[in-house]
């Protein structure tokens, strides 16, 4: 399979046959960017870290990194946590960008203002092949790229009327995975978010190890169209 079948691939089988199936493998792997920033909830980036990290490491089909938006930089996270990230985004050498909320109520302050400010990125992110996922409040960044318009997706609570302003199709759901755009709730949800990746993408039996390991049970069931 050649390397970005894999969103292709897994999308199709899912509305095909509405089950997940593994693309991913240790030959070729999935390459997940996390993306960072002042001001990013240090729950939501740090879950699918934890998550895709460890189920890399089980089966060897998920390379995860961090990297900042535009050059190698510390970013200073919500409550103040400091994680120096070597790398910049670089579209070309991602299969999947996730991307964390934070100080969505801040519109002044660090968070995902800067990035939803900053046209050059939303333009670059809008026009990437990479699989978006966004994470609580990381969904209203992607709508802003206009990437949510008439598509199913969910984000925290305090910002879904935000994100059904903005032409979005909120669905009331823990996980919402739309085919080629992946969204998730709250601040918790990267769990199951990055959980359900690891399951539609390497498999059933590496997603439920994974959960065994971190000790830690799914909540709620995946929207999937």
């Amino acid at each position: 399979m050649e390397r970005r079948t894999f969103i292709r691939a897994s999308a199709l089988s899912l509305g095909l046959t509405g089950t997940a199936a593994a693309t991913a493998t240790a030959a070729t792997p999935l390459r997940v960017q996390v993306l960072m920033f002042d001001g990013v909830e240090e729950q939501d980036f740090i879950a699918p870290v934890e998550v895709l990290g460890l189920a890399g490491r089980m089966s060897g089909a998920i390379r995860t990194t961090l990297v900042s938006h535009h050059r190698p930089r510390t970013v200073t996270c919500t409550y103040g946590t400091e994680v120096k990230v070597a790398g910049a985004w670089n579209p070309a050498e991602a299969d999947v960008l996730v991307v964390p909320g934070g100080g969505y109520t801040n519109r002044t302050g660090p968070g995902v203002h800067e990035l939803i400010g900053d046209k050059g990125f939303l333009r670059r992110l809008k026009e990437s092949k990479a699989l978006p996922v966004g994470i609580c409040t990381g969904t209203m960044v992607l709508s802003a790229a206009e990437i949510t318009k008439g598509r199913n997706a969910t984000t925290h609570a305090g910002a879904k009327a935000d994100l059904a302003a903005q032409g979005a199709t909120v669905v009331n759901a823990r996980v919402v995975d739309d085919g080629d755009l992946i969204t998730g709730g709250g601040i918790t949800s990267g769990l199951e978010v990055a959980l359900w990746m690891v399951e539609r993408f390497v498999g059933a039996q590496v997603a439920q190890r994974t959960e065994t390991v971190l000790e830690y049970e799914r909540r709620g069931t995946v929207w999937r169209r």
